[in-house]
């Protein structure tokens, strides 16, 4: 098990490298110059041309890119240079290790801007992940165990029905009728738990994790019940029925768990691709995540800001993966990783 971690760890690192040069190549590729707009409107040809230098962006992309991997390594200080750094010290910016990159637009290194964006995504993609598994797992089993019923019809339907909803749809619904016409609930906002407390934290989380996990739910009820089903054809299961064993045990304890290796793949994705942010839901509810960060930062060609997180997004799908594929071999044991 520690040998194939370290391999596919090696393997992840080797990816993200590959990542980080392609992006790198496509966006200094484009007709787009990051010094003009980190220089901001109105900007003369010598100052962009300070600018350009004081962030390194008059280097060739290869050569910005070897500085972007060394600060992910061992950090960076901005400006680049040196004689910039030497006269006006107080406008050093030091980027402690690992380095994603300096927005010029905001002022601040990329570091800051994700370490402030990255709880709110984390935040709402846990909130939405217990309610769409929760809900999801448990109806497309219940959809599963009564096939052919009114049950099993009504839930597939809807499930269907909600999954062709449109995010944003959702989202403006629970907040204009639950929120604020029926005051079911507070309008959200979100609050770091360590300021406000749990249930602060968890009831302003509410709406837009419902936002969410409706979609999701919808599709697991779907997949939960065709994995359950086909586990139900199999051998074993009219072996562990004909033995006599209670329905239940040879719900949950053989065709059940059967079911859960695939939908472990599914989760550790969507959840990593959550914590790259929502941008849709973020938006909505005015929510000051990774995605509205990404939005904003193309908003304003923001390319630092947009590469750090593409690169992050990267980093957070290989990370799941190897997570996923550490489980299978805990979840199901004739996995066998080698």
């Amino acid at each position: 098990m520690f040998a194939y971690v370290i391999r596919r760890f090696v393997i992840g690192v080797v990816m993200l490298l590959i990542m980080s040069l392609v992006t790198f190549l496509l966006f200094f590729a484009s007709p787009i110059d990051p010094g003009r707009f980190a220089c901001g409107k109105n900007c003369s040809q010598q100052l962009q041309d300070q600018t350009e230098k004081a962030l390194g962006y008059d280097k060739p992309a290869v050569v910005q890119w070897t500085d972007f991997v060394k600060g992910v390594v061992v950090g960076r200080s901005y400006p680049e240079d040196p004689s910039i750094r030497k006269s006006a010290p107080e406008l050093v910016a030091d980027c402690p290790k690992p380095c994603f990159g300096y927005s010029q637009v905001n002022a601040t290194t990329v570091n800051h801007e994700v370490a402030e964006a990255f709880p709110v995504s984390a935040s709402l993609a846990v909130a939405a992940l217990i309610m769409w598994l929760l809900g999801g797992i448990a109806f497309g089993v219940i959809a599963a165990l009564r096939r052919g019923s009114i049950i099993d019809r009504g839930l597939v339907a809807i499930s269907l029905v909600l999954y062709a909803f449109p995010t944003f749809f959702i989202g403006l619904f629970l907040l204009r009728f639950v929120a604020i016409k029926w005051q079911w609930i507070e309008v959200p906002s979100y609050t770091p738990i360590a300021e406000e407390g749990f249930l602060t934290w968890s009831s302003n989380l509410i709406l837009p994790g419902l936002t969410l996990a409706v979609v999701y739910m919808a599709g697991y009820v779907r997949m939960t019940r065709a994995f359950m089903l086909e586990s139900f054809s199999e051998d074993y299961i009219r072996t562990a029925r004909a033995k006599g064993l209670p329905g239940r045990r040879v719900v949950f304890k053989h065709a059940f768990r059967a079911t859960v290796t695939p939908i472990v793949t599914m989760v550790g994705l969507d959840f990593a691709s959550l914590l790259g942010g929502a941008i849709i839901t973020e938006t909505v509810f005015n929510y000051n995540g990774l995605g509205k960060l990404a939005v904003d930062a193309n908003v304003n060609l923001d390319l630092p800001t947009l590469i750090g997180l593409v690169i992050l997004l990267g980093a957070l799908v290989i990370v799941a993966n190897i997570i996923v594929d550490m489980l299978y071999a805990v979840i199901d044991p004739r996995v066998r990783v080698g």
